[in-house]
């Protein structure tokens, strides 16, 4: 509204200011013209009245009288409207004042705000540059403070920011400046000697611990860490100060979500790596939005064996990204990308889509697998709207099995009970997937109703050769003898793997040994081989359509 304001003021010539001076003249005006009026009139009306009422002779000029009376309620006038215009510029000024102020500072914490963020960090480079000195400039960056807000409330999550930002400024060195970009970003740069990388860690450490320190507000108690990137450099001739401040931005930038990727509450510096990556992620969001418009995302399956008997008993569905630019692409690569851009939900329902019409084809006996990412059993409709895809490729719920990481249970037990609940109220079938690798309880393994376990492949591919995954694979077949769960063994790929796995009990097992995931017509013309297609044949072969998952 300032910025509007002023505006307005330039394009009418500066019309307010030049009013303000007028009238200010005019009261000035006023008032010395009657003062000289005053000592000019009051002299002869004052000398005139003393010899009348002394001497008895004469009497005062009656219209210099009058003249004087005039004068004296002009100088009441012109004084008091001087003094209210001295207390309307002091307000005036105050006003002006408080509205920089608040342009430039964040109006919760007080910190500088991102308008005037720019032009401090230029002025420290123009400071450190005449020193022969550079600048640190560190982007830090609260780790899951959303989820800290939203269990304790935004009052909480104010005062956690308020005393973020008073625990940075406590321990900023001089010539520093702590600026908050809004949300949980905080930047703060100082001026450092050259070769002080040590003293900058140092400091980044000390912010690292004690932003971790507990704040309790309102008797609530909020823990919350924070990611830190570095970056650091020094004005010169080439390029401005405006634009080494504005590369020093981006860089800590880049560091920070570095500092994100390798475990959050740490710091990272900047490295010209991090621009390539940076580009690389780029380009890959890009492809996945258009690949999934250009229906470059397909599904591959994934053999489930039955041990025993050597049969097929169904499939695991796997995502592929046929890419033009990049080739095949594995979903170790793009799932993460497109869980965080948000489309993994269409990426996910769009090649289960695609899945059931395949697996329409197969014989009944033949189950299909699919996983689910963590971020689908957030939404309490994905049950609703699975049924939804079942009902309309016509897809026999039974022959559905739903495949739930371990560590997707401790997103939210509830929300993840009753998603289960509601999926096997439908005749879906639940299995536990990378059992052993999270931190799943006996508790959660009775009262969520799963139907199977599937053990990690980091257990069963290192079977033949290490003694501890011996040991945990023979604990996870006894618990599942014990709760009546049946077992399928992932990673199963040589013959000296199943040879040790079949000594612990009847498990269905997948893996290379039984061949490496396959397109959708690929599986087509195997079954057809061996008589496990229903209503589609070898000869008669339904075009391959691309479609998407998460893996």
């Amino acid at each position: 509204m300032a910025t509007t304001g002023q505006d307005k003021t330039d394009q009418a010539g500066h019309a307010a200011p030049l009013e303000r001076a007028e009238r200010d003249l005019v009261a000035l005006g006023i008032l010395v013209a009657a003062i000289f009026l005053f000592v000019g009139t009051g002299s002869t009306v004052m000398t005139g009245i003393v010899r009348s009422w002394i001497y008895g002779v004469g009497s005062p000029d009656v219209l210099l009288t009058n003249a004087l009376i005039l004068n004296i309620a002009l100088l009441i006038f012109g004084w008091r409207r001087y003094a209210e215009l001295q207390t309307e510029i002091t307000e005036r000024r105050k006003a002006e004042e408080n509205a920089t102020r608040l342009a430039r500072t964040d109006a919760l914490t007080g910190c500088l705000n991102r308008r005037s963020l720019d032009e401090a960090i230029a002025g420290l480079i123009d400071e450190a540059a005449e020193c022969n000195e550079g600048v640190a400039v560190m982007m830090i960056d609260l780790d899951k403070f959303k989820r800290s807000n939203d269990l304790l409330g935004h009052k909480v999550g104010d005062a956690v920011l308020v005393e973020t930002a008073r625990r940075i400024e406590a321990l900023m060195p001089p010539r520093a400046i702590v600026a908050r970009l809004g949300g949980d970003e905080f930047i703060c740069a100082a001026i450092f000697a050259t070769g002080s990388e040590s003293a900058i860690e140092r400091l980044a450490v000390r912010i690292n611990n004690g932003l971790a320190e507990p704040i309790v507000s309102g008797g609530l108690r909020a823990e919350v860490t924070a990611s830190i990137g570095i970056a650091q450099g020094a004005g010169g001739a080439v390029h401005s100060s405006a634009q080494v401040a504005q590369d020093l931005l981006h860089r800590a930038d880049l560091a920070m979500y570095q500092a994100k990727r390798r475990g959050r509450n740490r710091f990272a510096w900047f490295e010209q790596s991090m621009e390539k990556e940076l580009r690389f992620r780029g380009e890959l969001e890009q492809g996945i939005r258009e690949g999934l418009k250009r229906g470059e995302f397909v599904p591959y399956y994934e053999k489930q064996i039955d041990l025993e008997s050597g049969e097929i008993t169904g499939f695991e569905m796997l995502a592929r990204w046929i890419s033009p630019r990049h080739g095949m692409v594995g979903p170790e690569v793009f799932i993460p990308v497109a869980e965080e851009i948000g489309l993994i939900a269409e990426l996910s329902e769009t090649l289960i889509t695609m899945a059931l019409e395949d697996a329409k084809a197969w014989d009944a006996s033949l189950t299909l697998s699919v996983n689910i990412s963590p971020l689908q059993l957030r939404d309490p409709w994905f049950a609703q709207r699975l049924l939804k895809l079942l009902v309309a490729a016509n897809f026999p719920p039974t022959r559905l099995e739903i495949e739930i990481t371990e560590t997707c249970l401790h997103e939210n037990i509830a929300v993840v009970r009753s998603l289960i609940t509601s999926l096997k109220n439908q005749g879906i079938r639940i299995s536990l997937d990378d059992f052993g690798t999270g931190y799943s309880s006996l508790a959660q393994l009775r009262t969520l109703p799963f139907d199977r376990i599937k053990i990690d492949r980091s257990f069963v591919s290192s079977l033949a050769r290490s003694a501890d995954s011996a040991s945990i694979v023979e604990a996870i077949s006894s618990l599942g003898r014990g709760m009546a769960l049946p077992i399928t063994a992932e990673g199963v790929e040589s013959a000296e793997v199943l040879s040790a796995l079949r000594r612990f009990g009847q498990f269905k097992g997948q893996g290379y040994l039984y061949g490496q995931p396959a397109s959708a017509e690929a599986v087509r013309r195997e079954l057809a081989a061996q008589g496990l297609l229903t209503s589609v044949t070898d000869s008669d072969p339904a075009p391959e359509t691309p479609n998407a998952r998460s893996a």
